[in-house]
């Protein structure tokens, strides 16, 4: 029996299987996936973070155990104001989903922010729902507001800019009540405390028709005061009726909802509380608000069937296809890098060993041993050069030697002069001389003009002995004056 053989009672019912392809399964499952959790909040570490050339983010979010990959389409993310880093703690809204093409199972994120804003959001459901359990913000238990209040108080900071707006509006609107004002701090540490106990004074001390507990805008941390339970319980035990206006239209606190009244801004609390007009106007705006309740009830209804024909319709959109077929995009652009990185490696390395192989066959080591070559001639050439100039200038100096010999200056140096008359005739036999001509007479060193005072031709003087011509000119010893 083959081991892939169906069982014997199985084997007539074959047929009637229900074979799934692996398409049909991922899609099956991711459809599953969707449909079972819907939009989640999900908080983690950052990590991975990749963003390719279309624009989408892919990353994961981790916990000390565990972790899931992420992808914010840019459709999504160019609505952020900033791009997150690995190692940043974030809170996440996301789809739950399966990448088909791979299997892998994977967060389509919405919406992300810092953990810290999402920390205190947490905080604050955890709060409203166990104060809403416990009845703190049941609307049966809310006091009407007075229609014709005397006297008006004001719990909020003195310095602050709510205070006035609340008696802008009510001196405009309601100039006829009186306003008391009850100083508390609104923000910091112990502001919560100050705040309940303001309002326990206020309304032990009885003295105004309503109460307006108001302040400024601010972030999440700032009005975390009127998030407090002591708060919202101080409020609750109020017998007083009181109106919270806390921050701007878009901030919602817990005080907003334990009050018998809410405002979305300090001025807003004022005008509720400040009646504006006759009664009829009274009478007829009653009347508005309670066809804008049955209004918002009606748009509720239809934005909750919009709502929900909007995700089927996300179901079957092809921007679902397309955002995976993008994902399968930035897959292979990853790939198609890699495996150009890994040719260009390649192809380094093929250059690298062609270089390696050209410089063993190069010509500069044959060039190199010739220049050598050439060194070595060149010093033998200079050594040989040097040794025959050498010869040739020690002959120059022994024919200098035997030149300076028979030299007519060496004769002049052994004391011997030549004279020449005016016309440069040298003066060879003293009978051609005459008495009283001037002669002149070169020395060894420097010249004479001289004066013949007598002709002796006997030659009987001291100096009569003369070698004779030298070099064609008349030598005669040089007599005692002085050089010219």
């Amino acid at each position: 029996m083959d081991l892939f053989d169906p069982p014997a009672e199985r084997s007539n019912t074959a047929g009637a299987r229900e074979v799934y392809s692996v398409t049909r399964l991922n899609q099956t499952a991711r459809g599953l996936l969707e449909r079972g959790f819907g939009a989640i909040w999900l908080e983690g570490e950052l990590s991975n973070f990749s963003r390719p050339a279309s624009g989408h983010w892919y990353f994961s979010v981790k916990d000390p155990s565990a972790q899931v990959r992420c992808a914010m389409f840019r459709s999504r993310n160019r609505l952020l104001r900033s791009t997150p880093r690995d190692g940043q703690q974030l809170l996440l809204r996301a789809r739950v989903s399966l990448y088909e093409p791979r299997g892998d199972y994977q967060l389509i994120v919405e919406h992300l922010e810092e953990a810290g804003a999402g920390r205190l959001m947490r905080l604050f459901e955890e709060s409203r729902q166990r104060l809403a359990a416990e009845g703190l913000f049941d609307d049966s238990l809310k006091r009407a507001l007075p229609d014709w209040p005397r006297r008006i108080g004001v719990i909020t900071s003195p310095s602050g800019a709510a205070l006035r707006d609340v008696l802008q509006v009510l001196a405009r609107r309601y100039p006829a009540a009186a306003v008391l004002v009850y100083p508390v701090t609104v923000q910091g540490a112990g502001a919560a405390l100050r705040i309940a106990d303001m309002i326990e004074r206020a309304d032990a001390r009885g003295d105004c028709d309503v109460l307006l507990l108001v302040r400024g805008g601010g972030s999440l941390e700032d009005l975390w005061s009127f998030n407090e339970e002591r708060v919202v319980r101080a409020i609750h035990a109020c017998t007083t009726p009181l109106v919270s206006g806390v921050g701007h239209e878009v901030d919602t606190t817990l005080a907003d909802l334990a009050a018998d009244a809410r405002a979305p801004t300090p001025s807003a609390a004022a005008e509720l509380v400040s009646p504006d007009g006759p009664a009829l106007l009274t009478r007829v705006a009653g009347l508005a608000a309670r066809l804008d309740a049955r209004i918002e009830r009606q748009q509720r209804a239809r934005a909750q069937q919009l709502s929900m024909l909007l995700r089927r319709l996300q179901q079957q959109h092809p921007r679902r296809r397309l955002g995976q077929r993008a994902q399968r995009v930035d897959e292979l652009e990853l790939r198609l890098r890699r495996a150009l990185a890994s040719r260009q490696r390649a192809r380094h390395q093929r250059l690298g060993h062609a270089v390696a192989l050209l410089r063993r066959h190069s010509p500069a080591q044959r060039l190199s041993e010739r220049r050598a070559a050439v060194a070595a001639l060149r010093t033998r050439l200079d050594g040989s050069l040097r040794q025959r100039l050498g010869k040739h200038r020690a002959g120059l100096q022994s024919l200098a030697r035997a030149l300076d010999a028979v030299s007519p200056l060496a004769t002049l140096s052994r004391g011997y002069a030549v004279l020449r008359r005016d016309d440069g005739e040298a003066l060879r036999d003293a009978a051609r001389a005459q008495i009283g001509e001037h002669l002149h007479a070169r020395l060894e060193r420097g010249n004479l003009d001289c004066e013949v005072l007598a002709v002796r031709l006997d030659g009987g003087g001291p100096n009569d002995d003369v070698s004779g011509d030298i070099g064609g000119e008349a030598a005669q010893p040089q007599d005692s004056e002085p050089e010219a």
